[in-house]
């Protein structure tokens, strides 16, 4: 990830600037750039009022240095002196458009969350044959890209002694509808899986509490076990089972998804189109297999 990305944005976008070219990160993630990132619109301090060019081109600009100090040093180690050393401002500037460290991270976070979203809409259905497979592999590549471009944010999210409880929780609730959306594109075109229950599963229920020191990802995965009713998941016999099935089957995949990603943006040397070729076949082979 480029140290001074800033994900999603649109190049010259507010201040009326000639348009930049896109940092690598930001290429290739999912549908076209859109001419205002919901972070442009400022922290706490911000919100009761509509910020001129010159205010967002400040936001974005403090956004920036912010982005680029947590992806180097990790949310703990930077302080708002850090930011706007970086950023070239004042300490009064970062308090007219932000209330303290904490605000600014969910400012990243609405940025990360929205295009999340966005790829977590467009999981298509995957049929079985190569249409199938080719139409998983643009939307795993499409996935591998976004992350790339909040890997910063996505990485503290996972932290959750790190992060507040309303944070962690924005965060936990993608994760259910992704593995949600995993589990009907990849069931909805194969006759070996019943169509899952729509109060059921990953993307039906909410997580009660934490385990002491895990992240989204360890709750994503109880939630989708603990949430089953008893046998769904377990007895094959039952009724229910084929989709209690295909849901855990989708958050196994979806872990895989992250903990690769993970590696890739913490520099990790893999050849990341094999990876993406790999990542497919794996996930498409888990549903689509004899």
């Amino acid at each position: 990830m480029s140290r001074e990305a800033f994900p999603g944005a649109a190049p010259g976008e507010a201040e009326g600037q000639p348009a930049k070219k896109a940092a690598p990160a930001a290429r290739g993630r999912a549908g076209a750039a859109r001419p205002k990132r919901p972070s442009l619109g400022g922290g706490r301090p911000a919100q009761d009022r509509e910020l001129r060019a010159q205010g967002r081109q400040t936001v974005r600009r403090l956004l920036e240095a912010g982005l680029a100090e947590f992806d180097e040093r990790g949310f703990q180690a930077v302080r708002v002196d850090d930011i706007v050393r970086r950023a070239r401002t004042s300490h009064g500037t970062f308090y007219l458009y932000f209330s303290n460290k904490d605000d600014f991270f969910k400012a990243l976070l609405r940025d990360a969350l929205h295009d999340m979203g966005v790829i977590t809409d467009a999981f298509p259905v995957v049929t079985r044959n190569e249409a199938g497979r080719a139409a998983l592999r643009q939307w795993v590549h499409t996935f591998c890209e976004t992350y790339a471009a909040h890997a910063a944010v996505i990485r503290i999210l996972s932290q959750a002694d790190v992060v507040g409880e309303e944070v962690w929780g924005d965060g936990l609730q993608l994760l259910f509808r992704l593995a949600e959306a995993i589990t009907q594109g990849m069931t909805a075109a194969s006759p070996k899986w019943q169509a899952p229950a729509p109060a059921g599963g990953a993307g039906g229920r909410r997580a009660t509490g934490r385990t002491a020191g895990a992240g989204p990802r360890a709750g994503a995965g109880q939630a989708a076990g603990a949430g089953q009713a008893p046998g769904d998941a377990a007895d094959g016999g039952q009724e229910g089972a084929p989709a209690g099935h295909a849901e855990l089957t989708a958050v196994a995949c979806l872990m895989m998804l992250e903990r690769v990603n993970y590696l890739l943006s913490v520099e990790v040397r893999l050849p990341r189109d094999e990876m993406v070729d790999r990542l497919t076949a794996i996930i498409f082979a888990a549903f689509h297999s004899p």
